[in-house]
């Protein structure tokens, strides 16, 4: 039920306390960031920007950067994906559609796709919810690797050792 804008209760914060255990929120005001140390490189012209890395749910949140035309990965994925394209467009060969700037998409577990983006865009940007893993696949389902929450925060140690940020920068994005 919606409350009245004089209600003096509609304008009073929460006041009891947050549970013990509870954990802290994460905010980024800038999740586009121009600061390019913060884009985690994955292959050339392919770069993420972590949001939320929950490792005790396995699942990572993140912008997924790209910055050429072309066949991005082809890979599987056994739980649900979230995508939501906030720059640029991208298919997949397996599918007649195409994700353009505002599209939301849902992959059902199951799904095996190659991503790909058109020759006439400059840059992608897309918000993913990945949960579980993903594993790259050769055209027959061969498996050539994996991508997971853990393997991802060793990405982002990495780089953000790498660049002078501390491999503790990923901290932040880690639940």
């Amino acid at each position: 039920m919606p409350l009245e804008a004089d209600d003096a209760n509609a304008v009073t914060p929460y006041q009891l306390p947050f549970p013990k255990d509870a954990q802290d929120e994460i905010v980024i005001p800038d999740a586009i960031s121009g600061d390019e140390r913060l884009w985690v490189p994955q292959a050339e012209n392919v770069s993420f920007r972590p949001l939320c890395l929950n490792r005790s749910q396995g699942y990572w949140m993140n912008l997924l950067r790209v910055r050429k035309s072309g066949v991005l990965s082809r890979h599987r994925h056994p739980q649900p994906v979230h995508g939501f394209v906030l720059k640029g467009r991208w298919h997949y060969l397996e599918h007649d559609w195409e994700a353009r700037e505002g599209s939301y998409v849902f992959e059902p577990p199951g799904e095996t796709h190659t991503l790909v983006v058109p020759d006439d865009v400059d840059e992608m940007i897309t918000y993913f919810q990945v949960n579980g893993v993903m594993i790259y696949v050769d055209p027959w389902g061969k498996v050539m690797g994996y991508e997971d929450v853990f393997t991802k925060i060793d990405m982002c140690r990495n780089h953000y050792t790498e660049v002078g940020l501390g491999e503790d920068y990923v901290d932040r994005f880690i639940r």
